[in-house]
C-alpha cells in the first residue's frame, strides 16, 4: 500500500465538507433578502393631510323674508321650537345630515356637515322647505363660518418646550386642559394639539386653511417630536 503524499493529503481535506461547531442546526439557511428587517418610515406632511377629517363645518345664509317661526314648525315634521329655551326652530334633514336653527329674521345657520359642499347642499334644502310653505325666499350671503377638523401626525410632541419657543402664538395648561392651545396668524386658525399627536383645526373658512395650516406648523411640531 503506497504512502499518502502531502499533496493527496491536502487535495482530500479540501474535499471533505467542514465540520459544524456544536448545536448549529442543520437545517438550510433562508436566503438574506428575506432576512431584512422592515422598518417603518417616518410619516411627513403628506402623511398628516391624507389623515385629515373634517368633523363639523358650520354655515350660514340669509333668505332674505322674515319668517313665522311658530306657524313653520307647526307644518313641519323634523322641527322642534320652544321659544322659551331657544329663539329659532331647529330642523333637520338626513341627507346630508345636518341641523339648521332657523330665526325670525330669516337667517339660518346650518351645522353638521362634513364639507362645504354638504354644507352648500344642506342650506339650499333648507331653504327649499321653507319655500314650499309660501315664502319669498331668496338665498343670500352663504358663507362658511367655522370648519373644524382632525388630523394624526402619528409621533408623540413635547408640548413643554413648544409653549416655551413659541409662547407669543400658543398658551398651555395642562392642570385645565390637556391640549396646547396654539393661534396661528396665517391663515387666522386655532390648533389644539395634544402631546400623542392629534391636532384638531378650529375657526378655518374652508379646508384650504387647514391644509396650509398643517403644512406651516408640521416642520415647528417636527422639531419638538419626541424621541
Amino acid at each position: 500500500m503506497e504512502k499518502p503524499t502531502p499533496e493527496s493529503q491536502l487535495r482530500s481535506l479540501l474535499a471533505s465538507p467542514l465540520p459544524r461547531p456544536p448545536g448549529t442546526s442543520t437545517m438550510k439557511l433562508q436566503p438574506q433578502s428575506s432576512m431584512v428587517m422592515q422598518i417603518p418610515m417616518p410619516t411627513g406632511p403628506q402623511e398628516a393631510i391624507n389623515s385629515m377629517l373634517v368633523r363639523n363645518c358650520v354655515a350660514t345664509v340669509s333668505l332674505g323674508c322674515e319668517l313665522n317661526l311658530q306657524a313653520i314648525n307647526f307644518r313641519l315634521r323634523n322641527s322642534e321650537y320652544n321659544p322659551a329655551r331657544f329663539h329659532g326652530v331647529v330642523m333637520r334633514i338626513r341627507e346630508p345630515r345636518c341641523t339648521a336653527l332657523v330665526f325670525r329674521s330669516g337667517k339660518i345657520v346650518c351645522t353638521g356637515a362634513r364639507n362645504e359642499a354638504d354644507a352648500y347642499l344642506a342650506a339650499r334644502k333648507f331653504a327649499r322647505i321653507i319655500q314650499k310653505l309660501g315664502y319669498n325666499v331668496r338665498f343670500l350671503e352663504f358663507k362658511v363660518q367655522n370648519l373644524v377638523a382632525t388630523v394624526d401626525l402619528r409621533f408623540p410632541i413635547r408640548l413643554e418646550n413648544l409653549n416655551q419657543v413659541h409662547g407669543q402664538f400658543s398658551s398651555y395648561e395642562p392642570e385645565l386642559f390637556p391640549g396646547l392651545i396654539y393661534r396661528m396668524v396665517k391663515p387666522r386658525v386655532v390648533l389644539l394639539i395634544f402631546v400623542n399627536g392629534k391636532i384638531v383645526f378650529t375657526g378655518a373658512k374652508s379646508e384650504r386653511e387647514v391644509v396650509d395650516g398643517l403644512e406651516n406648523i408640521y416642520p415647528i411640531l417636527q422639531s419638538f417630536r419626541k424621541n
